[in-house]
């Protein structure tokens, strides 16, 4: 059987255990995924065999910057509980994650895994001796490094939002500033240029849907119903674009016009929130209870 890409990739979900430990793995086994897992059981590769599977959609998010503050990382350390989260060891091991993706500055999570980090160990040896320590499945999620010829501001709101703001002009006041507001506000462009073609396409076509279907908009021609809508695209445009949002510190302005005022100009920007995307199983305790009530009186 022949070891491919998908296999070492089902292998390390299985396992826990790092890339080219897995791939190693599947070679010996010949390809054979359950032999490779239960060799790499017997070897004490896969302790967390069991925890790999389940759903980490708790942790941090950590920021680490550079001392010229024109470069830094963030990254997204995952559990399975808040519990966990908020453990010494766990936020040791999260912040030391930082601090190998800053100065080794991997192309990937898969080469971010294989650093060397504070005690020795690679981040991917580090994790798993940590999941067989806490007993729950920890993950290093994602990462993005950013790089700005002015700052790179940075803003952690507590330790599960975080945001990075890449400035190509202005001090570092006003980048937290902003990076302050990418967290709270939660953009998704930093300018209505950066907005494709094809999601502004769509918005008038669902808002033109939405027009005709009004009642008071009866018997207007398309051309009339077009010109109503283009007043509220913009307004769409703003509200999901950096620079059309009103600033979270002066609602009365915009972030634009604070940028002006203050001298900034921002290139891009990146928004962590832990969890953010994961599918996390809602457990009903109350049923849990009565499940386990019910299986005793049988």
């Amino acid at each position: 059987m022949a070891v491919t890409a998908e296999s070492v990739r089902l292998l390390r979900e299985r396992t826990g255990a790092g890339m080219m430990e897995c791939k190693k793995a599947l070679v010996e086994a010949q390809g054979d995924l359950e032999a490779a897992a239960e060799m790499m059981r017997k070897s004490g590769l896969a302790k967390a065999d069991k925890k790999a599977s389940r759903v980490a959609a708790e942790g941090v998010i950590v920021l680490e910057r550079a001392a010229d503050t024109r470069r830094a990382v963030i990254v997204e350390v995952n559990c399975e509980t808040d519990f966990v989260a908020r453990e010494s060891d766990f936020r040791s091991f999260a912040a030391n994650v930082a601090k190998a993706a800053l100065a080794g500055r991997p192309a990937n999570v898969d080469a971010l895994l294989q650093l060397k980090i504070d005690g020795g160990g690679t981040v991917d040896e580090t994790r798993r001796a940590l999941i067989s320590k806490i007993g729950e499945n920890i993950g290093v999620r994602r990462f993005a490094l950013v790089e700005a010829p002015a700052v790179v501001g940075a803003y952690l709101h507590g330790s599960r939002i975080g945001a990075l703001v890449a400035m190509k002009s202005g001090d570092d006041a006003v980048a937290k500033d902003i990076a302050m507001h990418v967290a709270a506000i939660k953009p998704a462009r930093v300018s209505a240029a950066e907005v494709p073609a094809d999601e502004v396409a769509k918005e008038r076509e669902i808002q033109l849907a939405q027009a005709k279907s009004d009642p008071k908009n009866a018997g207007k021609p398309d051309e009339i119903l077009v010109k109503i809508l283009d007043g509220k695209l913009r307004k769409w445009v703003n509200e999901i674009t950096l620079l059309g949002q009103p600033f979270v510190k002066d609602p009365d302005q915009s972030v634009e016009k604070y940028l002006k005022q203050a001298g900034g100009e921002v290139i891009s920007f990146v928004r962590y929130e832990v969890g953010d995307g994961i599918e996390k199983k809602q457990e009903d305790f109350a049923e849990e209870v009565r499940k386990q009530v019910e299986s005793t009186r049988k």
